[in-house]
């Protein structure tokens, strides 16, 4: 056993520790979660074979990794912890996790025990680093194996490169490892929010990132993408998210709409379609999010679905899916680039999960639907000053993964008390269809801004083409109300809840009747829903004798050859594999804390299957928090 020394890099953050062994042959790449989604396309589906459907009922915990990175704080509302929500990424038997305050981990795979751990350290300006959610790390390779990078942002705007082996940074990227993202799209705004919650893309030898920006005031830092150089850090090209006089989309705006906005930017996955050199960019809505009169018109590139040539950031083509976008339903998850089967041969094609609820089955070469989209009326606003788009694009299939209004006969039941509550809450606001614009009196939207399918995203089986989505029902509560002249915008949504009102209960338990969230398998080639079951339990009304009722969730699932779907996810801090035929729950096991990210599975050095899920628990769900890595295998032979 080789002893691996404490060492301190000054400056880099770099710590290596522990008893790591000197790595023994490679597990190979064929037992890799090498991307976010396992591929660059984000398919999240695994070939291992060795844990199926029979026998994945004795899964047992191999090992836990605490990361020292736990959040303390608990309690209200707006004092959630912040959520662990990685997916590690596994390369020849080694994992990479990062954290919260983007601390990247290795970890040997077998073991659980760290090989290094590398801290950014904070901004000049800044005491400590910033705290934030983070999905995970990318890594990249050349071509002989010989330069092997791990590459993220960080919660305060930085793209760091680091030696996959080592942990150290590389110093011929950017300025001494670092590019700082904010140059170029922030300098007018340095107090304004820009940060980086997910992995960025790679296509070749380019690093291609997005970047989470603020969603109140309209105007500030800009949502461009860009990709950089991945050995330099040089900037290559950027895609103008809100296009300039000239481009493609502009005449979406009117009049100086355009000028300055943020917004319209990807803070979450995206894909890529390296044979054919296409990036896909899920976007997110133009700020400000529920108010729009100072950016009239149907405001591309907002919340539409994006096709870049990989290789130069050229458009090739766009799909809308909500215009002049009032209700913060941004594209919040990874596009998956999928096969159809149609009039007897393989469609490549491109699925794309909603807040709304809705899932887009687009041809991946042409962004046309696959199946027919219609523009339908929807409710105008009554807000002075808004113009709300008259139409909302609604596709005839797959069906609505959820409900898409609210009637006060479909109020909760589970407790009198919690009726009541919810009584309250439905009598003082307004309801409508999905798509209601928000107004001056409380309004009641239906799903809300964590309804529908959020950064979860979806699995793809290609064996079966089925798509697995877990989805909340989960509305929202807000009122428009004017601002001062000297405001940044005419008006502003807010409640006594908070800006970001939830319409459930003191308990959290939504307030319309169970199921309060699903997995759901769709059959991609029909456009229909093969099934749907309740996904998580609420103990305190398992023990009154309910029926499971299902619970909100963020971290989405994964399918393996095995015929298993493994999630998380769930607020009752559970871990759960369901048999990908029939949606029946084949094994649960608890966690420390809830675990809100997507799960993984690679082969170990061992050559034993595992599967990991980060357990931290927090966000807008859990008061509780953790800073668990917990892997699972079968008993050892």
């Amino acid at each position: 056993m080789k002893r691996i020394l404490l060492a301190l890099i000054v400056g880099g953050g770099f710590v290596a520790s522990g008893d790591a062994q000197a790595p023994p042959p490679s597990a190979g790449p064929g037992g890799d979660w090498r991307a976010y989604g396992r591929d660059p396309g984000g398919s999240r589906f695994s070939t291992l074979p060795d844990i199926d459907r029979g026998n994945v009922g004795r899964l047992q915990r191999a090992w836990t990794y605490h990361t020292g990175d736990a959040d303390a704080r608990s309690g209200t509302q707006g004092s959630n912890p912040t959520a662990f929500e990685c997916t590690p990424l596994a390369v020849d038997g080694v994992l990479y996790v990062s954290t919260p305050s983007a601390r990247v981990i290795a970890l040997d795979g077998d073991r659980g025990q760290e090989i290094w751990r590398f801290q950014p350290p904070p901004r000049r300006a800044e005491r400590v680093a910033r705290r934030g959610p983070h999905r995970g790390v990318a890594y990249w390779e050349s071509p002989d194996g010989q330069d092997r990078r791990i590459l993220f942002g960080t919660p305060d705007g930085r793209l760091l490169a680091l030696d996959a082996a080592t942990g150290r940074l590389r110093a011929d990227f950017g300025e001494g490892g670092v590019v700082d993202l904010r140059t170029g799209v922030a300098d007018e705004w340095p107090q304004s929010e820009l940060s980086v919650s997910s992995p960025p893309a790679i296509f070749r030898d380019l690093v291609i990132t997005g970047s989470a920006v603020q969603e109140f005031p309209g105007r500030g830092p800009a949502g461009d993408v860009r990709a950089y150089d991945v050995r330099s850090g040089k900037l290559i090209w950027t895609f103008h998210t809100v296009p300039r006089p000239g481009e493609t989309g502009h005449d979406t705006w009117e009049g100086e709409g355009w000028k300055g906005r943020s917004g319209a930017n990807v803070w979450s996955v995206m894909s890529v379609d390296a044979e054919r050199g296409l990036v896909f960019l899920p976007l997110g809505s133009a700020t400000y999010d529920f108010y729009g009169g100072d950016r009239k018109g149907a405001n591309l590139f907002a919340n539409s679905v994006v096709a870049l040539d990989a290789a130069t950031g050229a458009l090739r083509w766009h799909f809308q899916t909500v215009h002049h976008d009032l209700w913060d339903y941004d594209l919040p998850a990874q596009p998956t680039l999928v096969t159809v089967r149609r009039g007897g041969r393989d469609v490549p094609a491109l699925a794309q999960v909603s807040k709304s609820g809705f899932v887009f089955i687009l041809d991946r070469l042409t962004g046309q639907p696959l199946f027919p989209v219609e523009e339908r009326p929807v409710p105008a606003s009554t807000v002075p000053g808004e113009a709300a788009s008259p139409t909302q694009p609604i596709p005839t299939r797959p069906p609505a993964l959820v409900r898409q209004s609210m009637t006060r006969d479909e109020l909760s039941t589970v407790t009198l008390e919690s009726h009541r509550q919810c009584a309250a809450l439905f009598d003082a606001a307004v309801t409508g269809p999905v798509f209601t614009p928000p107004s001056l009196t409380l309004t009641l939207s239906f799903p809300g801004t964590l309804g529908g399918a959020t950064w979860s995203g979806a699995a793809f089986d290609p064996s079966t083409r089925r798509l697995y989505v877990n989805v909340n029902e989960v509305g929202a509560l807000g009122a428009m109300i004017a601002l001062g002249p000297a405001a940044p915008v005419r008006y502003r949504r807010v409640s006594p809840w908070g800006d970001y009102a939830r319409f459930w209960d003191d308990n959290r338990w939504p307030c319309q009747r169970p199921p309060w969230g699903t997995l759901n398998a769709i059959d991609l080639d029909e456009g229909a829903i093969a099934w749907t079951v309740p996904l998580g339990v609420v103990d305190a009304l398992v023990a009154r004798g309910l029926p499971p009722t299902g619970t909100p969730s963020l971290g989405g699932a994964i399918a393996t050859v095995g015929g298993v779907v493994f999630i998380a996810g769930t607020s009752d801090s559970r871990f759960r594999a369901f048999d990908i035929d029939t949606g029946r729950e084949l094994w649960v096991d608890r966690l420390e804390a809830s675990g809100h990210a997507t799960p993984m599975t690679y082969r170990g050095r061992s050559g034993r299957q595992y599967v990991v899920i980060a357990a931290g628990g927090g966000g807008y769900f859990s008061r509780t928090a953790a800073d668990v890595v917990a892997a699972y295998a079968l008993p050892a032979p």
